[in-house]
């Protein structure tokens, strides 16, 4: 939800901080021989569940260095945050794994399915001026909603389930940054690391509403979506679109063992917080530790105002979780880094183990990890060329676990332009020391 406390990371002592460094950085192959005995009964990845090539191996294999079986890791119920006077200082705090959610802990997206949901039912609440849900929405965008969707007194339902030319120009300002005439739907200037239009327009859509209702609404697409056979398809306005989602169970195993194994995991996502809570229990994460688009309230109702990160106050939405947003949050959300050093990659003892993403928007934070950099491969150029180009061994590709991709055709343009700049245009992606990756084949698929 919106307004609640978050358990902060604090690294106070600076024995703990010097020995979760130690550990952080040391090589992924290391194991003592005091751990070692220990790892036939650490908490292991289901043999039932297929992975890629040797995946699961691997990813075992960091679970073991890093969890309660290192044998320098706090108990199970030492929590970031929670630094009691009691615990010895040789230990540190407990290692965290971020996942993104959309395609990466489920099949498909639930930003998708809770919109289309709720316009379906008459559920989006028409704002006073469609100017005011985003700064960066253009002219043509606000004749287009205007001409499909009429006037009437704001705050009363949209006329979406009937009027399918409203529905359309909302899904397709959604989906493609345009309206349904192909124009433009936003412009203007933005980092194009920290926040896209399309993505923040979504929760600001939801003003208006108590979270109450959002999410019951999201709780009611979810159980649709859940029930639908794989591959089924709906139609909002014109637009067909997927019409099913799905829990990946690889992912809820890995997420079940890395908590068994003593790590804090959250989910870091660009849909809307209070949706992304309503899913997340299904793997069995609270909404303390589900983190995404946080709108701010007023008078109890959602407002188009959403959640700063760092040196980014409340606002628009100049800063989401999206790309470098996405280590913002983490930052200052889990461990507790205020202002512009937020948005900066921090030592090993201030960053997660474990990162797992499918898109661009993800590739900052799975870079950040420590110890595994997990990959689902849905042929996103920038996160695809790092995770191939594999520069310090602890990358993890594999293809989506349901309906995965074929093997792309053509290599990466990872030398050229793989990477967007933060005034969104494209440049070579490049490693740490500056040398610009290769272009990438495609290894790793369907």
């Amino acid at each position: 939800m919106t307004a609640r406390p978050r358990r902060l990371l604090a690294l106070g002592l600076a024995g703990a901080a010097a020995l979760a460094a130690l550990t952080a950085t040391a090589p992924a192959t290391a194991a003592t021989p005091a751990t070692a005995p220990a790892r036939a009964n650490c908490p292991q990845l289901s043999k039932k569940l297929p992975w890629y090539g040797d995946n699961r191996a691997k990813l075992q294999k960091m679970i073991d260095e890093r969890g309660t079986c290192s044998g320098s890791h706090p108990s199970p119920d030492h929590h970031p945050g929670r630094m009691r006077s009691a615990q010895p200082l040789s230990m540190g705090p407990r290692p965290v794994a971020a996942f993104d959610w959309d395609n990466t802990v489920v099949k498909n997206d639930i930003t998708d399915a809770t919109l289309a949901w709720m316009l379906r039912h008459d559920k989006v609440l028409r704002p006073k001026s469609w100017r005011d849900t985003s700064p960066w929405l253009t002219a043509a965008a606000d004749r287009a909603l205007t001409r499909a969707c009429g006037t009437g007194p704001a705050g009363r339902p949209l006329p979406t389930s009937g009027r399918a030319a409203c529905a359309d120009e909302i899904m397709e300002i959604r989906g493609e940054g345009k309206t349904m005439s192909g124009a433009a739907a936003f412009a203007g200037t933005w980092n194009h690391r920290r926040t896209v239009p399309q993505y923040a327009w979504v929760p600001q859509l939801f003003a208006g509403l108590k979270p109450a209702a959002l999410t019951r609404y999201a709780k009611q697409a979810r159980a649709e979506n859940l029930a639908a056979p794989i591959g089924a398809q709906q139609t909002v306005g014109t637009h067909k679109m997927a019409g099913y989602i799905r829990y990946y169970p690889q992912q809820k195993d890995l997420i079940r063992t890395l908590k068994a194994a003593g790590f804090d995991v959250y989910i870091v996502s660009a849909s809307s917080e209070t949706l992304a809570e309503a899913w997340s229990g299904g793997v069995g994460l609270d909404a303390a530790h589900t983190l995404g688009i946080r709108s701010r309230l007023q008078h109890g109702r959602f407002t188009t105002r959403l959640a700063g990160c760092g040196d980014v106050k409340d606002g628009p939405g100049e800063a989401i979780p999206y790309i470098d947003g996405k280590r913002c949050f983490i930052n200052q959300e889990i461990y507790g880094i205020k202002g512009a050093e937020a948005w900066r990659k921090q030592d090993p003892a201030h960053r997660i183990a474990l990162g797992g993403g499918d898109a661009t928007t993800d590739v900052t934070f799975v870079g950040d990890a420590t110890g595994a950099h997990l990959a689902i491969n849905r042929n996103k150029d920038e996160l695809m060329c790092r995770g191939y180009d594999d520069a310090d061994g602890r990358w993890v590709v594999n293809p989506m676990f349901i309906d995965p991709l074929p093997r792309k055709s053509g290599a990466y343009p990872c030398a050229t332009k793989g990477y967007t700049n933060t005034d969104g245009s494209l440049g070579p992606v490049r490693r740490p020391d500056g040398t610009v990756v290769a272009d990438q084949r495609d290894r790793i698929h369907g």
